[in-house]
Parts: C-alpha cells; sequence; structure tokens
C-alpha cells in the first residue's frame, strides 16, 4: 500500500548527504519489515522525513542513524495500526509533554515496568529536545528502572492515530483530537528546577495515576506485582 508523503502533497524531505548510503539501507530494512503495509516508497518517505527532523535537532554522529531507524520504524508500526493494516493485540498509550525529555518518559517508564507487555507504550514531545532529563534518569534509577531505548521524539499523527489513550502531561493543547481516543490531561510539575525532593512527589504522583489507569485497561491478574 502507498500513502502520500509525510510532510504533505509535493514535499520530501532532504537528508543529510552523508547519510545517503547509511539511509537507503535502513530504508531496506524497514521495508523487509513493513512490506505488508506499505512499499519501499512509502518507507523511503519516512526515513527521510525522520532523519529531517531528527538531525534538525542537532542530533549527529554515529548515534544519528539509529535514532532515525528507531523513530521511522515506530511511525510506520503506528501507521499500520491505526490503519488497520497490522493487529493491535494490546491497549496503547501514548505519554506526550513538552519536550519528551521529562514527565512523559517518566510515566511511560512506570508504565512499561507496571504492565509490562500487557500495554503498548509510546511517547512524544509538542517541541522534543535532544536528551532524556537527567533528573528522570536518577528517579528511576533509585527504583531500578530505566528508560531503555527510548529518546525524545516529535509528536506526528501516527502515534496518535495508533493509542486507545493519550495521556498529555502540560501540553493538551499541542495534541491532535482523533474521535475514538480517550484523552486524559495531567496537571503535574515540570521536573525542571524542582529539587530532589518535590521531584520525587511527582514520581509517586504519576505512579498512583498509572497503577489506576493500568488496572482500568487491563484485566486482574494481567499487571506486575
Amino acid at each position: 500500500m502507498d500513502e502520500q508523503s509525510p510532510l504533505g502533497p509535493g514535499r520530501r524531505a532532504r537528508p543529510l548527504r552523508d547519510l545517503g548510503p547509511v539511509l537507503e539501507r535502513i530504508t531496506a530494512r524497514l521495508a523487509t519489515r513493513h512490506s505488508r503495509a506499505f512499499s519501499r516508497e512509502t518507507v523511503e518517505r519516512y526515513v527521510e522525513e525522520c532523519s529531517w527532523l531528527l538531525s534538525a535537532k542537532d542530533r549527529v554522529g554515529i548515534h544519528l542513524p539509529v535514532l532515525v531507524e528507531r523513530l521511522a520504524d515506530q511511525r510506520l508500526g503506528a501507521l499500520a495500526r491505526g490503519m488497520g493494516l497490522s493487529p493491535k493485540p494490546v491497549p496503547e498509550i501514548l505519554f506526550v509533554c513538552t519536550e519528551n525529555a521529562g514527565r512523559s518518559q517518566l510515566a511511560a517508564a512506570l508504565m512499561r515496568d507496571r504492565a509490562g507487555k500487557a500495554i503498548r507504550v509510546l511517547t512524544a514531545g509538542s517541541e522534543p529536545g535532544t536528551d532524556i532529563a537527567p533528573v528522570v534518569l536518577r528517579l528511576l534509577a533509585e527504583q531500578g528502572l530505566d528508560t531503555g531505548e527510548e529518546f525524545p521524539k516529535p509528536l506526528t499523527a501516527e502515534v496518535v492515530d495508533a493509542a486507545d489513550v493519550v495521556v498529555t502531561l502540560g501540553c493538551g493543547d499541542a495534541c491532535p483530537v482523533r474521535p475514538g481516543r480517550r484523552y486524559l490531561d495531567w496537571e503535574l510539575p515540570d521536573l525542571s528546577g524542582l529539587d530532589i525532593e518535590s521531584a520525587r512527589a511527582v514520581r509517586n504522583a504519576l505512579a498512583a495515576r498509572i497503577d489506576a489507569l493500568a488496572r482500568e485497561l487491563l484485566p486482574a491478574g494481567a499487571l506486575r506485582a
């Protein structure tokens, strides 16, 4: 199946020149992975746009291709699920904040720990930063957790369309509203500038809300202790 350019009609992203051969290899891998849903041309457009989006945030060097592939893979997978081209075996939650570096990353890590693979968890930011906030890493490390392979990502239509529940944390107006989705706005303080005790209080408040939401979405016995 072929789609119009993710940048809009007639527009194509321009990848960095020195990434050309790398992007071709990424496109080949993802075209094989998503061959049942999308043509190679569609995959190529998404890879090019992701390279443009991430390089605009000064992500350079050996890490950029890895992030481009992860972002393109996530967006293509979400697009396929949102369009009904691939199955959705579990509920999906999207956590959104401004930079996708603080509260949304913290919430996502806590939900993954609570629900495991019984809920698919995605994150995004209306104005994504470049790195996950150190305070988030510290708050998670205190509980033996981490953010895995997560990194700040832009908010795109595909992940909203694929989500069953969209949780906004300080950026509700920036998130597009789609029919059939449940929207929650959790008003909690931004972690930046907080002392560590106040940041822990935010983490604990998030954990309580996540526990309640997970219990709503999953049958009894499906949650981790």
